[in-house]
């Protein structure tokens, strides 16, 4: 008889105030490379958040949540909300939408940003090119966002 495999839990999701959101040390996107933040907090402003933050509980010295957290993948896009904020084009406790890993899941910061950024796959070029064409025929123009190429990131899977 075959084993049955273990249930998969996932983590719950919250909105959580941005000023209780800080970037974690765990990031392990240290070079920024492509599109600036400054061209992901236009590219926010004007779609949204299209992917949330995964962030982790900041826990005091006696190892109880403090009620702020630490955001070890979406690095790039917590900047690009924190310029919407000194842009004062945001509110600074305005709720993001947050995927919530306890501290002692078992995995480190840095595995889930470096899944996070490497694992992404890279839309093949015909599906970029009738992606394109939709935008086009249906006169949603083309913007700079979705000019880029199959190898640039995209700003809704950025994360360091």
């Amino acid at each position: 008889m075959a084993k049955q495999q273990p249930k998969v839990t996932l983590n719950p999701s919250r909105d959580i105030p941005l000023d209780r959101l800080y970037l974690s040390q765990s990031n392990v996107r240290r070079i920024k490379s492509g599109e600036t933040i400054s061209e992901l907090a236009q590219d926010i402003a004007r779609r949204g958040l299209l992917q949330g933050l995964n962030v982790r509980p900041i826990l005091d010295s006696a190892g109880e949540a403090t009620g702020d957290y630490e955001v070890p993948a979406g690095g790039r896009r917590w900047e690009a909300l924190q310029l919407l904020v000194k842009q004062k084009r945001l509110a600074k406790d305005v709720p993001i939408p947050c995927i919530v890993k306890a501290h002692d899941c078992g995995i480190l910061a840095e595995d889930d940003s470096f899944a996070e950024n490497a694992r992404r796959e890279a839309l093949h070029p015909l599906d970029q090119f009738r992606g394109m064409q939709s935008l086009v025929e249906k006169g949603g123009g083309a913007s700079r966002t979705s000019q880029r190429t199959s190898s640039s990131p995209r700003p809704w899977c950025a994360s360091g």
